[in-house]
């Protein structure tokens, strides 16, 4: 059994939502501003399946993630075919002159056994923190 985790975050972008929405439903650019994610690469044969890979502090995970909803300018929802489990979206808010707002939703299970002796408040703080940053890069990577 697992236990599944959720955290979101948001930022505010200097840019137009159709240049956010370029940027963020081009899949494999996400290395650019997402730190742990090493590559991810379309599958040339179903365009809304992706193999995404994260490493960090020597571990290296993947999975292959299938994008489940995906409206333009609005909204991209996705959830894991195998490997790592998890699930989310990116929603896109339209400020006119202001720019855009980006926010991110992602969950992802973790055993029971893991969850048992984690420090679930440290965790939280620690992936929400990382999630932040990864979306605060993004807004500088958007503004170049």
């Amino acid at each position: 059994m697992s236990q599944w985790l959720e955290h979101s975050a948001q930022v505010e972008v200097e840019a137009s939502i159709d240049k956010v929405w370029s940027l963020w439903s081009d899949l494999e650019q996400m290395p650019n501003w997402m730190n742990w994610i090493t590559s991810v690469k379309i599958s040339e044969d179903q365009p809304d399946l992706s193999r995404w890979t994260l490493s960090t502090g020597g571990l290296q995970f993947s999975w292959q993630s299938r994008v489940t909803k995906q409206i333009p300018n609005q909204i991209i929802q996705w959830e894991s075919v195998s490997g790592l489990s998890n699930r989310g979206a990116i929603r896109f808010y339209d400020r006119g002159a202001e720019g855009s707002i980006v926010r991110m939703t992602l969950s992802y299970a973790v055993p029971d056994l893991l969850a048992q002796i984690m420090n679930n408040a440290m965790v939280d703080r620690f992936v929400q923190s990382n999630i932040q940053a990864d979306l605060d890069r993004f807004r500088d990577y958007a503004r170049s």
